[in-house]
């Protein structure tokens, strides 16, 4: 049996006829950036997210540089997040010329510790913090309501990189990305909400900083030809606008699914015995009665032998990935920020244990049962 970590011709072929008409729309309007397609997705992400302000914009890595560019982060300034994450968070600080601080990450959640980001606030009072990016990792939110807490103590905005928690709900507060003072998605195809291609969504609270982000992702012009600063080619197709438009009503039945999966994979894997071995996804928020408690962009796991689990895997024909091999503290383009090998354990310890399985929504139950049954086979030999 075959089980690809992702198949998105599965989901193309439930919606084919529907997203080929909103595509043969767009290619005869012959209007291929930004327009109506892009300012109809805005005002459903608003509505979807609860959001004040959406602007569509060409990927998750260019919300965040926009964000950046507009609180005008630059050479002096310092942005806190979490080294265990994707490369980007930390590559837009940099290509500003500003700074990375991390933080460690709390190991049932993968997200970033508000206890140890309250301590590295205090202690960088001499450094110019401009932002805090808490990232929702894996369909999961962090603690909004200690890091919001903590922000507005230390007078430092929140932005919220929900590339992967399009959705997700932190109980009593909202959806991921709406909650601080900006937040941003990724429609990279690989996410619950894919595009065919790469795209992009800042939500905020301000009009002003809405207004000034959109004069950012089209060059800094808001008059044609006319820049009042420098911006970015950072624009939103109106085709990958379509497609997206068609997709996410269906968001949230998709994240349904996708907690199901997960539930099939913990019964299966107490039936294997091996919830001794496996340590499965923290749910910290499931008994709090927000439905999208996770969304589970990937379904995360500990393991140990991790790597030769890998090759086993592999032969079975069972998809796989690994989320993430370096932390971005050890990451080669960083070793100027002056990190060193133990300073963030929990960050360097998932990146050496941590597995990443199946979980989009066309799996069956029988797909779900081989994968534990092969992973219960490789800790039986």
């Amino acid at each position: 049996m075959q089980v690809p970590l992702l198949d998105l011709k599965l989901q193309y072929r439930e919606l084919r006829e529907e997203i080929r008409a909103r595509i043969d729309a767009v290619a005869d309007a012959q209007a291929f950036i930004l327009g109506p397609e892009v300012e109809a997705l805005e005002r459903e992400v608003c509505e979807y997210t609860g959001a004040a302000h959406a602007v569509g914009v060409s990927s998750g890595t260019d919300a965040e540089l926009a964000i950046l560019m507009a609180l005008g982060v630059g050479p002096g300034d310092a942005v806190v997040t979490t080294p265990y994450t994707f490369f980007a968070t930390a590559g837009c600080v940099a290509r500003l010329g500003a700074r990375t601080v991390f933080v460690d990450i709390d190991p049932e959640t993968f997200n970033i510790s508000p206890a140890l980001l309250r301590r590295c606030l205090e202690e960088k009072r001499a450094e110019r913090v401009r932002a805090i990016i808490p990232v929702h990792l894996f369909g999961l939110s962090c603690r909004m309501d200690e890091i919001g807490e903590i922000a507005r103590e230390h007078g430092v905005p929140t932005i919220e990189d929900a590339a992967q928690a399009l959705g997700a709900e932190f109980p009593g507060m909202g959806r991921c990305g709406s909650m601080g003072d900006f937040g941003y998605y990724s429609f990279f195809p690989s996410k619950n909400l894919g595009a065919f291609g790469d795209g992009g969504m800042i939500v905020c609270r301000e009009e002003a900083m809405a207004q000034n982000i959109r004069a950012l992702r089209n060059h800094g012009m808001e008059q044609r030809y006319y820049h009042h600063m420098v911006g970015g080619n950072f624009r939103l197709d109106a085709l990958q606008a379509a497609v997206l438009r068609v997709k996410l009503p269906h968001l949230d039945r998709w994240s349904a699914k996708r907690r199901v999966n997960a539930e099939i994979y913990r019964g299966e894997f107490a039936r294997a015995g091996l919830m001794g071995t496996i340590a499965l996804p923290n749910e910290p928020f499931a008994a709090s009665g927000a439905a999208n408690h996770h969304i589970y962009n990937q379904f995360v796991i500990r393991a140990p032998r991790r790597d030769e689990l890998l090759a086993h895997l592999a032969k079975r024909q069972i998809g796989h990935a690994i989320y993430y091999p370096v932390p971005l503290h050890r990451q080669e383009c960083f070793a100027g920020l002056g990190y060193k090998e133990g300073d963030f354990p929990e960050s360097e310890r998932a990146a050496r244990e941590t597995l990443a399985l199946p979980i989009y929504p066309e799996l069956t139950p029988e797909q779900l049962r081989y994968v534990v049954e092969s992973i219960a086979e490789f800790y039986a030999g």
